[in-house]
């Protein structure tokens, strides 16, 4: 009967735990022996769980029965770091569980291989914490780059610093001509904001400008309008401060009447493209102010190129964009006109308005004759461009007008600053530089008042020689 029971127990298919093979002693007293190739191919299958066993087990027989000691324990804990924290970290973490602590381990060391693990986790979680904080960097940085519409603010900040080159005379202020821009910059910033604040459900049916961050969903109104009351503050108070009054006062009047006043009246009134070129003129003005501290009438010359030249830069625009206008809702003056005769016309006209502001330029003494000769042919070049939109009213030729009045602006401003004239009302001679330069004692006692005029300087004397290319040095005598 025993050995019909022992066929039985060899021949029936047993769980795998069955298969182990122990010691008599260890087993019940009807447990029959197994034979020492049985147990050996147990121990070649089964060693690595018994490893992991011994490895997660609070009993200090299986560390003595091991013999693990800590240096081998840390030689094991490197090489499984160096391997991606391997099988031996994995497998202790897996028996332990997340219920069992480090002092419930009975392997010295273990617990520097769970202190190992830990450490990566808090460079992993940095890691991805740094990349988090760098994708909601370049996302904000996106949509406000967006939002101020920078390239249009830095053509801006272009005209303001052109016009404190000319307010400038002789000698330019580079810290003051750091600061004019950067506050212009951030007063058409915010403008550029608000006007997009305002605009979002028109921007949202035009195919143009429905990718913008507010359309999109990308930013939310609270948050655009917060950015643009920071920056707009921020800017005003650093013309304020660095500048003058005057300047800080024509900044924060040009953000009220570009958001307040040309943003909505482009969905009421076409006259929106004429209060719009008011806008683009007042940027010189501020630089001049800011150079010289008042307006005079030599800083007029390029506020009034800058108004006529917007006025065929924006209709051709109008005309190129009309479908996208209609679409969202705003009245252009080209949408009044099919067939595009009138928008050719005024373009013209003010083409026109341009040819004698060289000669002013030269006339008032602010430009040598070569200017006024530069300025002819440039304004003689882009009425030809509005003469051909008239005679020919298609998209390329408008956007032929377009390209001409966007290489007007530039060429006209080098060259008004390249053939300016300085007309300081203190010239540097040796005898006045003396006067500024050396006071007796003697006579400041007596006169006080003399001395106080011959010290003060215009605000544009804290200067630099020649900031750009095109300035020429002042010569001063020896």
């Amino acid at each position: 009967m025993w050995r019909v029971n022992r066929k039985v127990f060899v021949s029936s298919p047993l769980p795998r735990q069955n298969h182990r093979c122990s010691p008599p002693s260890l087993l019940s007293g009807d447990s029959p022996p197994c034979s020492p190739e049985s147990e050996a191919m147990w121990r070649r299958r089964n060693s690595l769980s018994r490893f992991t066993q011994l490895a997660t087990s609070s009993s200090s027989k299986f560390n003595c029965h091991l013999n693990l000691q800590p240096n081998s324990l840390r030689l094991l804990q490197i090489s499984d770091v160096d391997h991606g924290y391997g099988l031996f970290s994995r497998s202790t973490s897996t028996a332990a569980g997340p219920s069992s602590g480090l002092g419930k381990l009975g392997i010295a060391g273990l617990d520097r291989v769970r202190a190992i693990g830990s450490t990566a986790d808090i460079v992993d979680a940095t890691t991805l914490g740094a990349r988090e904080v760098v994708d909601m960097a370049r996302h904000y940085g996106r949509c406000y780059w967006e939002l101020s519409k920078a390239k249009l603010s830095m053509l801006v900040v272009a005209t303001s610093g052109a016009g404190y080159v000319l307010g400038s005379g002789s000698t330019v202020d580079l810290a003051g001509l750091c600061y004019t821009c950067a506050g212009t910059m951030m007063v058409a910033a915010s403008a550029n904001t608000l006007n997009q604040v305002f605009e979002v459900k028109n921007d949202a049916l035009m195919n143009r400008t429905m990718r913008r961050p507010l359309p999109s969903g990308r930013l939310t109104i609270p948050h655009a309008v917060t950015w643009a009351s920071s920056v707009g503050l921020a800017g005003t108070a650093l013309l304020a401060s660095k500048a003058n009054l005057l300047a800080a006062g024509l900044g924060a009047s040009n953000l009220f009447l570009y958001a307040f006043v040309y943003t909505p009246l482009k969905q009421i009134h076409p006259v929106n493209t004429w209060v719009g070129a008011v806008v683009g003129a007042i940027p010189p003005l501020l630089g001049w102010a800011a150079a010289s501290g008042q307006i005079t009438l030599n800083g007029w010359i390029l506020p009034a190129a800058l108004y006529f030249w917007q006025i065929p830069h924006f209709m051709a625009l109008a005309y190129l964009c009309r479908e996208d206008y209609a679409a969202g809702g705003f009245k252009m003056f080209s949408l009044a006109d099919p067939s595009g005769k009138r928008t050719a016309l005024v373009a013209l006209r003010n083409c026109i308005y341009l040819i004698p502001l060289g000669y002013l330029a030269y006339d008032w003494g602010i430009t040598s004759g070569w200017f006024c000769l530069e300025s002819t042919l440039l304004a003689l070049a882009i009425s030809g461009t509005a003469v051909s939109f008239l005679q020919n009213r298609t998209k390329s030729s408008a956007r032929r007008m377009f390209h001409a009045s966007l290489l007007y602006l530039p060429v006209f401003m080098s060259g008004l600053m390249f053939h300016r004239v300085y007309d300081d009302h203190q010239p540097l001679t040796t005898e006045n530089t003396e006067d500024k330069m050396v006071i007796s004692h003697s006579e400041e006692n007596r006169n006080p008042e003399r001395v106080k005029q011959t010290r003060s300087r215009p605000p544009v004397a804290y200067a630099s020689v020649a900031p750009f290319p095109f300035l020429p040095a002042p010569i001063y005598s020896s």
